[in-house]
């Protein structure tokens, strides 16, 4: 099962809740992020990329900052409808457009060349991509996108360590009704199987869903090198708690 086709079947439905259940505050953390990484909108340079938006935090961040327009993709139809109805509450001169669709197959049409003064692909979008060469492939559309000086954020999770034993069971989010918890399948060196288990509570006691997808075990090395050979410049790279990266890179 691909990544979108788990969205679909089981976490669109819940994605929100795993963010803490309050868009805005996460947006609002972003938002944090960003500025201090020193992205902000210029005067005329305010076109902005979200990819693998989801239901919006980043895109809302990106409008904060005064991006316009905010060009959000996802493949996840629910998703898209939250961002929007999120989007609707926003000033008339924070415009985010939605746009429904795989990114590696729309992306490349989605700006002009040279024009975006922001891409972001955050929350293990990356990881959630085919192969390692379609990540290659995405950067050199970053690349291609961003202007000069322009600025490309990522975050996603190291996944090269492997885990063994229990410590493959990782929780997600748990309340008194609902209980989230992965569990981590080493496949090979490139991949792992991601099972999510949901536990959800209603009147009839409780009710398990389960479902699985890849993901790609991305060392952030390799990344870093590959966004070095698309012409970007590197100015930040670390490692947080629980392996999650944050690249940040500049186009020359």
């Amino acid at each position: 099962m691909s990544a979108a086709d788990h969205y679909d079947r089981l976490l669109a439905e819940h994605y929100t809740w795993m963010l803490g259940g309050d868009i805005r505050a996460a947006a609002s953390a972003q938002a944090e992020l960003l500025r201090e990484l020193g992205v902000r909108a210029g005067a005329d340079d305010t076109i902005a990329v979200d990819l693998g938006c989801g239901p919006g935090p980043q895109s809302l961040a990106l409008a904060e900052l005064g991006f316009s327009p905010v060009i959000a993709v996802d493949t996840s139809a629910k998703l898209l409808d939250e961002l929007e109805a999120h989007a609707a509450e926003l000033a008339p001169e924070k415009r985010i457009e939605p746009v429904r669709g795989d990114i590696c197959a729309v992306f490349p049409d989605l700006v002009e060349p040279g024009t975006a003064a922001a891409i972001v692909c955050m929350g293990d979008t990356l990881t959630h991509l085919p192969t390692t060469a379609d990540v290659s492939a995405l950067i050199g559309h970053v690349a291609g996108a961003l202007r000069p000086g322009g600025h490309f954020v990522a975050t996603f999770r190291d996944l090269t360590g492997e885990l063994g034993g229990t410590d493959r069971f990782l929780p997600v989010r748990s309340e008194a009704d609902k209980i989230l918890t992965c569990f981590l399948d080493y496949v090979d060196d490139n991949t792992v199987l991601v099972h999510d288990l949901l536990h959800v509570r209603s009147g009839n006691g409780w009710a398990l869903e389960v479902s699985s997808y890849p993901k790609l075990r991305l060392p952030p090395a390799w990344l870093t090198e590959q966004c070095r050979a698309a012409g970007l410049q590197v100015w930040r790279e670390t490692t947080g708690p629980r392996g999650l990266c944050t690249l940040h890179v500049v186009k020359r």
